[in-house]
């Protein structure tokens, strides 16, 4: 079969996050609180920082088609972190004081704590949470504009395992998962409405699945690492039940990336067959630059109709990576996957966090036509395909 690269994901494509010029960065701190863990969280009214916001989204967008990609985002330039602001959107979900147990570790060991939310009650959805910021990318780009949010699948381990304090009825996971799912099912409709036909679900807690010290931890919290590899799988499949046919939806999984920090390592053997046959999504972004993804031999699984977008350019350093390299190594995921159901991407977003990972926006865009260019190299011009999908 044939992939129609007419539609995402596409032969050079990006996971969605990017670094924010620094006047943005100063900007958002002065109008909302300093980089501490818990400030400047969730949506704002401010107009000023707004306006700001709005140029250098225009300007990141410019960059990334002039780099040759054929999607586009807002770089979540809105966002204090690729997470918390759309997750704030849902009832039920508040910012909390205490410090977050989801760590992540540097290339030099130390520890890194993220934001922390809780539960306030029952999860709902009250209203579009990212159409509006969907709608201004759609407007000012030309080729396919594409939005990421986090999956459902993360929520779990960002509350600590701790459902059930806050909302009793949720000693019953599965109304939990249901809750959730639900709630995304209506945002997603509602980002369908709003235009959005190419829809990013980022997650780390199906690669924390993939490591032992992870499976262990949230054993310790009183949950089946096997049994939540099948609730995470089926909140997805819930959450994008109604989605129309002109709805290109995937998933990005990878082992965290908080400022270039990382949360797990271990290949995908352990989830590969069950997340790539029974996941209901067109394809899969997965992180493989480095040896803490394992093999490529996982890619077995892979049914014929869905895809893998290859992360093999890091965004966690500046150091650019040699072409014929990177072609080896696309050479050796197709002893397992076939090369017409392959892309390439950086393995993750550039900016996690509005503070970005250690690499310059001229790192950023060398490694972005560093992609597309590779994908040439391998598929054949891509700017073909510019028409995306309506």
């Amino acid at each position: 079969m044939v992939q129609d690269r007419r539609k995402p994901p596409f032969r050079a494509d990006h996971v969605g996050s990017l670094k924010r010029p620094a006047h943005l960065q100063q900007q958002r701190e002065r109008l909302l609180g300093a980089h501490t863990p818990n400030s400047n969280l969730g949506r704002h009214d401010n107009a000023e920082l707004k306006a700001i916001e709005d140029q250098a989204i225009i300007e990141v967008i410019r960059l990334q088609e002039d780099c040759g990609l054929l999607s586009t985002t807002d770089g979540e330039f809105r966002r204090r972190s690729w997470w918390t602001d759309f997750m704030l959107g849902f009832e039920g979900i508040a910012q909390s004081a205490q410090k977050s147990k989801l760590e992540f570790r540097d290339s030099q060991g130390q520890v890194r704590s993220n934001s922390s939310i809780e539960l306030t009650g029952p999860i709902r959805w009250s209203g579009d949470i990212f159409s509006d910021q969907f709608r201004f990318v759609a407007e000012h780009t030309r080729v396919t504009p594409k939005l990421t949010v986090p999956a459902p699948t993360n929520l779990l381990y960002f509350l600590g395992g701790e459902i059930a304090k806050s909302v009793p009825a949720y000693r019953d996971p599965s109304l939990f998962w249901s809750d959730l799912a639900q709630a995304y099912r209506q945002e997603i409709a509602a980002l369908h409405a709003s235009g959005c036909r190419y829809l990013q679900l980022d997650d780390i807690t199906l690669a924390f699945l993939c490591d032992d010290e992870r499976r262990q931890e949230v054993a310790s919290w009183g949950y089946d690492p096997d049994r939540l590899l099948a609730d995470y799988i089926r909140s997805v499949n819930i959450a994008v039940a109604d989605r129309p046919a002109d709805m290109v939806v995937t998933m990005h999984i990878c082992r965290g990336n908080f400022s270039g920090a990382f949360g797990a390592q271990g290949g995908y053997e352990a989830i590969a067959d069950k997340l790539f046959h029974e996941t209901a999504v067109d394809g899969f972004f997965l992180e493989y630059d480095s040896p803490r993804a394992g093999s490529f031999e996982p890619l077995r699984h892979l049914p014929r109709d869905k895809s893998v977008v290859l992360g093999l350019i890091t965004s966690k350093t500046n150091v650019l990576e040699e072409p014929d390299a990177v072609r080896r190594r696309i050479d050796d995921a197709a002893r397992y996957a076939d090369l017409d159901q392959l892309c390439l991407s950086p393995q993750c977003g550039f900016a996690s966090n509005y503070l970005g990972n250690p690499v310059t926006i001229d790192d950023q865009r060398r490694k972005l036509e560093l992609v597309v260019r590779i994908a040439e190299s391998v598929w054949g011009k891509i700017g073909a395909d510019a028409g995306g999908v309506s």
